[in-house]
């Protein structure tokens, strides 16, 4: 399971953490937003409902940062139920229904307009139990807490980056080394709006069972800054994610269909 947050490039609408940008100065910044969903990596976080978000940043000018963010879940918890049983509960109480993402990186110039971003990301999940899950689900679910490595680099509008597990992604047991790519740009179309599309890659090193979990995502977000700290956006979502893998075991929703999620975040 996957997820995850506002576009990084577009008010973090696409996968999950809002990470620092190197900036002359030391700064400390706060966050505060809610989106209608909470997608990460093109998969639904919140079973296509609304989610409350926030973090904190702090960039020093020697292009060091570390943060953390935040945002409501239901994916973790959603395991309580029976897949396809019309709300009938497991018997087993399946927590966490808040995903905290704590994160550090350096940034710095690589040549001019070009620059590198290399870091550590964990997800975690906090009072998640999803090794608990019982039935198949078992030999399939560990701990959900995740952790990545990742670096990026930018040449103009243009960013590429790629995230590399140093454990198991998200629970899945044995996925170690599973890999997101991902390919965005950001062009101000006219001054205080911007247009982010975004293509990734989630590969993830699970097939036992018959299960390949593997899949390609895509997304464009339209975004107006209001000035004073205030954004909103709409980003149309889209994946080839396989329905009987990615949809919620409470109630059978796709988790990776084609949708707009609108978002509204002010920062301070």
């Amino acid at each position: 399971m996957s997820k995850k947050i506002w576009a990084i490039a577009a008010l973090n609408l696409v996968s999950g953490a809002v990470f620092a940008q190197a900036v002359p100065e030391t700064t400390l910044t706060f966050n505060a937003g809610v989106v209608t969903d909470y997608r990460y990596r093109g998969i639904s976080q919140s079973r296509n409902e609304a989610a409350v978000q926030g973090g904190v940043d702090y960039a020093h000018k020697s292009g060091f940062y570390v943060g953390a963010w935040a945002s409501s879940i239901k994916w973790i918890a959603d395991n309580s139920y029976t897949a396809n049983s019309g709300g009938t509960r497991t018997g087993t109480d399946i927590t966490g229904n808040v995903e905290l993402d704590i994160y550090g990186g350096y940034k710095f110039d690589l040549a001019k307009d070009v620059t590198m971003d290399v870091g550590y990301l964990r997800y975690q999940y906090v009072g998640n139990n999803l090794e608990m899950t019982g039935g198949r689900a078992r030999s399939i679910y560990g701990d959900a807490n995740t952790n990545e490595v990742y670096t990026a680099v930018t040449m103009g509008p243009i960013t590429a980056k790629y995230s590399y597990s140093l454990g198991d992604l998200f629970g899945y047991i044995d996925s170690k080394g599973s890999g997101y790519f991902d390919l965005s740009a950001n062009f101000e179309v006219i001054p205080s709006w911007s247009v982010t599309p975004h293509v990734g890659r989630q590969t993830v090193n699970y097939t036992a069972q018959g299960v390949n979990a593997s899949y390609n995502d895509m997304s464009i977000a339209v975004t107006k800054d209001f000035g004073n700290g205030l954004t909103t956006s709409l980003t149309y979502h889209g994946t080839n994610a396989e329905p009987g893998i990615w949809s919620s075991s409470f109630d059978n929703k796709y988790l990776g269909e084609r949708g707009a999620v609108l978002g509204v975040k002010y920062s301070f």
